[in-house]
């Protein structure tokens, strides 16, 4: 394969590999700021130091992921062999950060789910307020169809009930009922209680929401591992081609410098000697008899009159 044709095939892989790079890049930072910032997710009540280093981590990988991506294509387009360097220094850099961060996800996933096990429990203890928090969780038992951390029990320990002495969940959020007529400033419902004070509920969830959450934080948790493996994947990939374009670059640069990369011009035609050189290889049929070794004399005989040997004519 020709140099120059090999050189704009990788060209074009790298340019596709680059742009499927940077769509990664951004899902990666766009799952970033939902850890961090969401504040409609259970992650954003969850208070584990690794979770909010693995957001940091990935947003940080999001934003490299970006700008190494128009490094390499910027290095493979102008054909500059310093920023493919830097281009395979930064892919280096990029599969290190996304193995830590893959790696502090698989081995602090129990301290993650014990994390939000606990925020589960303080909201319920706290539930009542009308806050952020509780709209969390009648959305999960909403969707989830589910009541409590682990069942209905669970809301025993929450403060509003305590104080009302009971011994059965009777009194319950609305959302833990399958049917239910909520009252004007007030989220709680009951089957049992009919005071003004409760709304109306009917067929209340049994199954609590532990296992509900469990299942949706290794999901996302399986989504956003995936997503560092693909990349690492891509990088490995790339930073092959990398290696493959600034060894042609180089080639290339070679090339160049000792003039082979263009073609040499057609060779002129052999022409005659240059004026007033004689040209000993011709010789004249008039004087095809003429010796070599004596042209001088032979001009004599012919000026006297002599005439020429073997018979022949002047």
């Amino acid at each position: 394969m020709k140099l120059e044709v090999k050189i704009q095939l990788l060209r074009f892989c790298s340019t596709v590999l680059n742009s499927i790079f940077m769509a990664l890049g951004v899902s990666v930072a766009g799952c970033a700021v939902w850890i961090l910032f969401d504040k409609g997710s259970f992650l954003s009540v969850i208070s584990s130091v690794e979770m909010k280093t693995v957001g940091a981590g990935l947003l940080m990988i999001g934003g490299v992921v970006t700008m190494v991506s128009v490094l390499g294509c910027l290095g493979a387009q102008s054909e500059n062999r310093f920023l493919l360097l830097m281009y395979m220094g930064l892919l280096i850099v990029l599969v290190l950060g996304q193995l830590f961060i893959t790696l502090l996800l698989i081995i602090n996933r129990e301290k993650v789910e014990q994390s939000l096990d606990d925020a589960v429990h303080r909201i319920i203890v706290g539930y009542g307020g009308g806050g952020r928090e509780d709209r969390l969780i009648d959305n999960v038992q909403h969707h989830g169809s589910c009541c409590g951390r682990t069942g209905q029990a669970d809301w025993l320990n929450n403060s509003v009930i305590e104080s009302l002495n009971l011994t059965d969940p009777d009194v319950l959020p609305c959302s833990c009922f399958k049917h239910n007529q909520p009252i004007f400033n007030s989220s709680w419902c009951s089957e049992n209680i009919t005071e003004l004070q409760y709304g109306r509920g009917n067929m209340s969830y049994d199954e609590g929401c532990k296992e509900k959450l469990s299942d949706w934080l290794q999901e996302n948790t399986l989504t956003i591992i995936s997503m560092d493996v693909s990349l690492v994947l891509l990088q490995v990939l790339q930073l092959v081609l990398a290696v493959y374009l600034h060894r042609s670059f180089g080639q290339k640069a070679s090339l160049k410098r000792t003039n082979r990369l263009v073609d040499p011009e057609p060779a002129q035609e052999a022409a005659g000697p240059p004026d007033g050189e004689q040209n000993y290889a011709y010789i004249d049929p008039e004087y095809d008899h003429m010796d070599p070794n004596h042209p001088a004399r032979y001009h004599d005989d012919l000026h006297h009159g002599v005439p020429p040997p073997h018979g022949l004519s002047p």
